[in-house]
């Protein structure tokens, strides 16, 4: 039946294949690992040390005991040889998580290779309970109760294994392992498809808030965002040659159109794993860059972490086990123009030659903004058993790829001086926001649809743990500028990017049948059009006023950045965030509070002029008519193609932004 052992800051349980302990890690947090093996592995991952440790209160006996840290508490059950080890966890006296029993606990452990086992961990369901989070994916869904998530990454899917429930907890699974959760109404199950031990912390705080900021603790904060990244970037698939991209630049000048980036995409290089700019088509890097920062406008490359052996670093990284490795056989986990695999960012001595390369190739011409594709990264078949990485085999750590990619970066960046760092990327792990990520929800569709998730993405990572977040406006794939379809689409989606973190323009778009290639031996030639004048003359003038906006609301989303770096707080805050006690706010899914005093109703549906909106407390000013309105209820508000949905606190200093909206 097991053993309770009581100390002064954890609880010890002990039977036959099992070994349990539960301690306090910080204030208001419990952590618990468990294994089949003898003893835990004090692997941390991403996990930092607690700031603080709190004052804990241990008590009971070898049959029940209980630990309590503040707002949350765990007890734990002997029980008997078939029901023991139950552990239930409470937030300040209520019960808001059991664990299950389901069968023989010994098979909750399957094992798979040495000390290492598939390992779950499974909670009774609560009735009524909201869980937000998980990271995002493309779904239609922002409340992940009744859902189920595969916890691994892939383009336009990064699993952050954390969620915020409406009980007023966090709980965040510390296991690296492509593994599975399971949110549904019968149960919540967490499970590692290859570890050690389960580690998971459950934490609990007065506000949504309150629970961020212990997420924060545990995992980092968000790094100094810089002003200019909260205005205009301007991207396309893509530039082909530097005359090319500095003629848009100079374009947007000209028609006096506020632009603070410009993005360099990829197969601008010599090769796959070569980090230099191919000199036939981008000639001198130097004085395009030099006229883009005269410009006052952030040069931004895009770096893949691919390489075959056709470039020249291959063999040299090769033989140094800087790639990632097969279990079995040769390299090759990505057909892209050839076979590819990619560096290993998690290995030392790869982030300092790859870093070594990139500056000497990008940084010292003035680049210093990076775009970090294929972060996850992006392997076919997605099996994780038979890659090998510096810190282990991929069935137990492929999902701290992306962490170490924007880590490599962040690092290096600071090793020149720099302190304030972004890059572009598209996946993430619990930890990256503080090494300067600003993550896009990948290669989605330009459809209405991808919109409406593209909400929810976003108010899924920002309550992931990542503030700093952005769509490609338009969409990625098949946009065709031509169609009535993507003149409405782009439009509704530029609404929202004046509302998202980072508004940044990017995408595939369709190209003419007459379209005639400029460089027809290139690789990867440019797709359609995808500036701003190009969706249409009625387009043209709307477009320009919402970046001008964005222009103006460059202090206040800097404000709110800056309060995300010292408490976590999100700028782009679920309706819940803030209003918690307000029961109705935790079911809308499509409109969101950007920072304390705007509140923005996107539409997201092809065709749609009129939307209900919910006001929580307060009173709210519409910024088109200056209307105020009551909070804690529901209006029924109209926007034609030219405008959006949006109200602000009455008396805040946010409705000057708006004023040249004014009927």
């Amino acid at each position: 039946m097991g053993k309770i052992t009581l100390y002064e800051d954890k609880l010890v349980f002990e039977r036959k294949d099992e070994l349990t302990v539960i301690e306090a890690y910080g204030e208001n947090c419990l952590r618990c690992r468990s294994t089949k093996n003898a003893r835990l592995s004090d692997e941390a991952w991403t996990l930092l040390a607690p700031p603080s440790q709190a004052q804990c209160v241990v008590t009971g006996n070898e049959q029940v005991a209980t630990i309590t840290n503040g707002f949350i508490s765990a007890t734990i059950e002997s029980g008997n040889i078939w029901h023991g080890g139950i552990i239930s966890y409470f937030r300040e006296g209520k019960q808001i998580l059991r664990t299950k029993f389901e069968g023989d606990y010994t098979t909750r452990n399957m094992h798979r290779e040495g000390d290492h086992y598939q390992v779950k961990v499974i909670f009774e369901a609560n009735e009524g309970e909201h869980f937000y989070g998980l990271g995002q994916e493309q779904e239609d869904q922002f409340d992940r109760k009744g859902s189920t998530c595969n916890l691994l990454h892939y383009n336009t899917k990064s699993a952050l294994p954390v969620v915020y429930s409406s009980l007023g907890y966090g709980f965040f699974w510390n296991n690296p392992s492509p593994g599975r959760c399971e949110l549904t109404n019968n149960h919540t199950l967490w499970l590692s498809e290859s570890a050690y031990q389960a580690d998971y912390l459950v934490y609990a705080g007065e506000t949504p808030a309150d629970v961020m900021k212990i997420y924060c603790d545990l995992t980092g904060y968000a790094s100094a965002f810089p002003a200019w990244a909260g205005g205009f970037w301007q991207c396309k698939l893509r530039y082909e040659t530097q005359e090319d991209l500095l003629e848009v630049a100079r374009e947007y000048k000209r028609r006096n159109i506020p632009i603070d980036a410009i993005v360099i995409d990829y197969f601008h290089w010599t090769e796959q794993g070569e980090w230099r700019f191919d000199p036939t088509y981008w000639p001198d890097p130097k004085a395009m860059c030099d006229e883009l920062l005269e410009m006052n406008i952030r040069p931004i490359v895009s770096i893949w972490p691919t390489i075959n052996p056709k470039s020249e670093n291959y063999l040299e990284m090769s033989e140094a086990n800087m790639l990632v490795r097969t279990e079995n056989g040769q390299y090759g986990t990505f057909d892209f123009y050839g076979q590819q695999t990619f560096i290993d960012p998690m290995n030392p001595k790869t982030a300092q030659f790859v870093w070594d390369k990139v500056k000497q190739n990008y940084y010292d011409y003035g680049i210093k903004d990076f775009w970090l594709d294929e972060a996850e990264p992006e392997v076919h078949p997605q099996q994780f058993g038979h890659l090998k990485f510096y810190l282990g085999n991929g069935a137990q750590t492929a999902m701290l790829y992306p962490y170490y990619y924007s880590k490599m970066f962040y690092e290096g960046l600071q090793s020149e001086g720099e302190t304030e760092i972004i890059s572009l990327t598209r996946a993430a792990y619990p930890g990256s926001q503080k090494y300067g990520a600003a993550v896009w929800n990948g290669d989605i569709m330009s459809t209405f649809e991808a919109l409406r998730m593209s909400v929810k993405s976003g108010l899924s990572m920002a309550m992931s743990g990542i503030p700093w977040w952005n769509s490609d406006i338009g969409g990625f794939f098949s946009g065709d500028i031509e169609s009535s379809y993507f003149r409405e689409l782009i439009v509704r989606w530029f609404q929202f990017g004046l509302f998202s973190p980072i508004m940044r323009l990017h995408g595939a778009r369709t190209r003419s049948e007459n379209h005639v290639p400029k460089h027809p031996g290139i690789i990867e030639q440019s797709g359609g059009d995808n500036e701003i004048w190009a969706f249409g003359d009625d387009n043209y003038p709307i477009l320009k006023k919402l970046i001008e906006l964005r222009e103006r609301m460059k202090p206040y989303t800097k404000k709110y950045m800056d309060i995300a770096e010292q408490t976590g707080k999100p700028i782009m805050r679920p309706m819940f965030f803030d209003f918690y006690a307000d029961e109705v706010c935790y079911t809308l899914e499509d409109q969101y509070m950007y920072g304390e005093d705007i509140l923005f109703a996107p539409i997201v549906n092809q065709g749609q002029t009129d939307r209900d909106v919910y006001l929580p407390e307060g009173r709210w000013v519409n910024v088109y008519d200056r209307n105020v309105y009551e909070g804690q209820q529901y209006l029924k508000c109209h926007a034609e193609l030219d405008q959006f949905i949006a109200f602000v606190k009455e008396g805040s200093e946010a409705l000057q932004i708006f004023d040249d909206l004014l009927y």
